[in-house]
């Protein structure tokens, strides 16, 4: 852990800065329209522009987005800290943004689609995984340095977190409501909350193709958190029998078990991440820190297909 103070070049002015959420203006180009600007320019990369921006920081808002960040602490790890955690929630969006489309792909029947889509929600998944390698070199020292100033501030107040864990149907309205005071925010995860998961699409997809599936099953609450049923396990059980690789729904099953092992591996870096920067220390949001995390190492999405291994 270093000892010294923290030197935080800035880097954005941020009174030039605009802070609108809206997509800013950007004009259209062709293949037509970028040959004629390599001929103007020679091949070497346009540099002069009008107006108080560029392109590429319009596009993605990268003034804005570069300064957001705003360690709390003269502890030098707390800027390592910030950042992983903006990515974090960058990447669970990105995430959300896949299975939300693979639940609408599964909902039309598509699974071709959704295998593609799913594929890459486990690349990125895999990827927030490996944030906890950097994560892993703030010590327990450095990560004092900065703690008190997280007030209450925690992981599990992550909406975006949230909305991951909803539409893989691991509901929880206590956790949820943890936001009906943000307006802002509220409205779209009470109905991620309330609405069907992409698994609960897959249950439906599967009585759609023939299989025998209780109408508890199909139709339920779907506010509460998912909970096993035998006749999606018979199904499963029967689906896993065809091991020819046309078996597109066999498939299905098994990139949503290799995301849900993912998702695993995930967790269990985050407890064991946390358990050795805190220890058994109560967590700064109120709940019992490496416990609270360590009950949920073990939580599976889709349980009935992996009950077809045993």
């Amino acid at each position: 852990m270093p000892t010294f103070e923290p030197f935080l070049p800035q880097i954005v002015d941020p009174s030039g800065v605009s802070d609108a959420a809206a997509a800013r203006p950007m004009p259209i180009t062709t293949d037509d329209t970028r040959i004629a600007t390599a001929i103007q320019t020679g091949g070497d990369p346009l540099t002069d522009f009008a107006g108080t921006s560029n392109p590429y920081i319009d596009y993605q808002s990268i003034d804005l987005l570069l300064s957001l960040q705003h360690p709390r602490s003269d502890g030098y790890d707390e800027m390592c800290f910030f950042v992983m955690g903006q990515v974090k929630e960058l990447l669970f969006r990105g995430i959300h943004f896949e299975l939300a489309n693979a639940q609408l792909q599964i909902r039309d029947g598509e699974i071709a689609n959704a295998l593609q889509i799913l594929s890459r929600a486990k690349v990125l998944l895999t990827y927030i995984t490996d944030s906890w390698n950097v994560l892993s070199t703030i010590t327990t020292e450095g990560f004092n340095q900065f703690r008190d100033h997280l007030g209450t501030a925690s992981g599990q107040l992550s909406f975006m977190y949230r909305h991951v864990e909803f539409v893989l149907g691991n509901k929880n309205r206590t956790l949820a409501e943890a936001h009906r005071n943000v307006p802002h925010v509220w409205p779209a995860l009470l109905e991620a909350l309330e609405s069907p998961s992409l698994y609960d699409d897959v249950i439906a997809l599967l009585a759609r193709r023939g299989y025998a599936i209780d109408d508890a099953a199909l139709d339920r609450d779907w506010s509460q958190p998912y909970a096993p049923n035998e006749s999606v396990e018979r199904a499963w059980r029967e689906i896993y029998q065809d091991i020819s690789a046309g078996n597109e729904v066999r498939n299905l099953g098994e990139a949503l078990i290799s995301l849900d092992q993912q998702f695993s591996i995930y967790r269990w870096r985050h407890f064991t991440s946390v358990e050795r920067i805190i220890g058994y220390k109560p967590g700064t949001g109120g709940s019992a820190g490496v416990g609270w995390l360590e009950q949920v190492t073990h939580h599976h999405f889709f349980p009935e297909i992996w009950a077809t291994s045993n």
